[in-house]
């Protein structure tokens, strides 16, 4: 097999591995949606719960139930908070396009009863909350027999502000680099091919503005705050675990660069940092982010 094929194949495959490590990350961390299904009135719902929404309005919380002699209700309070929970019923809109068909203009023309279709979605607008501003819900399902709850436990959601396209969208493809040039530069090391300091020094030039440039940028838009890790808080204070592994991540690759600069054999190193990388990449986005502890406040 001649070099120019092996290192394609190898890109390939780094290139899978890192969009894994991607997906990964997105389905475990707390904001994805909370899926399921439940059974009623001998209909099987399936849902999908939010646990993130912009806070520039109130957000809409859907339940598909085509059903609609089925009913449901939200109950819901401020997260870390000394609330009571607050109840209410969710509603269905009038379908629009059954209002505009044949029938109804004819029965508007006739003055006959005009007849409406329900929406099939149950809704309801959870109250919009300040910037890491988090909620905790439960949404129930009520037929003429029976009540079911679409989760055991109460489903946490948090507000956050807009962050721009210009701003987001960068920071995610230059993370996803650094991810894929780490990759590769681990199995650079490895193999002990003569591009590991090339690619390690990528991996830092795609790392530094994907994660400490437009990292904190997106929080900033988003929470309202730039770092909330380490070591801004004090050296002994860890606060949010994604500020914290980008820290640790990328004086990793930093420590590769140097020594692979200075003595390209030390190739160990880069395995270290790609190690290092993936395992960050392996804990939540998001985990131990911020959030308002509503119970500290008057």
């Amino acid at each position: 097999m001649s070099s120019t094929l092996k290192s394609t194949l190898w890109w390939l495959f780094a290139i899978v591995f890192t969009v894994a490590i991607a997906s990964y990350q997105r389905k475990t961390g707390p904001t994805y949606p909370v899926n399921g299904k439940v059974s009623i009135n001998n209909s099987e719902i399936k849902y999908k719960l939010i646990r993130t929404a912009e806070n520039d309005n109130d957000a809409p919380i859907t339940v598909t139930v085509p059903d609609t002699s089925i009913s449901g209700s939200i109950a819901y309070k401020r997260y870390k908070s000394f609330d009571t929970l607050s109840n209410a019923a969710m509603f269905r809109s009038i379908d629009t396009a059954y209002d505009m068909s044949f029938s109804n203009i004819w029965s508007s023309i006739t003055g006959k009863p005009r007849t409406y279709n329900l929406d099939p979605n149950l809704k309801f607008m959870m109250p919009k909350q300040p910037e890491a501003g988090k909620m905790e819900y439960t949404i129930s399902l009520k037929s003429e027999k029976e009540t079911v709850n679409l989760s055991e436990h109460p489903t946490v959601m948090r507000f956050k502000g807009p962050v721009p396209m210009i701003v987001l969208l960068p920071h995610i493809l230059l993370m996803f680099l650094a991810m894929l040039f780490s990759t590769r530069a681990g199995i650079e090391a490895l193999r002990n091919g003569n591009k590991t300091y090339l690619y390690a020094l990528l991996t830092l030039i795609f790392f530094i503005p994907g994660g400490l440039i437009l990292g904190p940028m997106v929080q900033n838009f988003a929470f309202g705050a730039y770092w909330t890790g380490w070591p801004f808080k004090g050296l002994f204070h860890f606060g949010d675990m994604t500020d914290n592994k980008t820290a640790f991540a990328v004086l990793g690759w930093l420590v590769a660069v140097i020594k692979l600069r200075k003595n390209p054999s030390a190739r160990g190193w880069a395995i270290a940092a790609a190690i290092i990388l993936l395992a960050v990449y392996l804990i939540p986005h998001s985990m131990f982010g911020s959030e308002i502890d509503y119970t500290q406040q008057k």
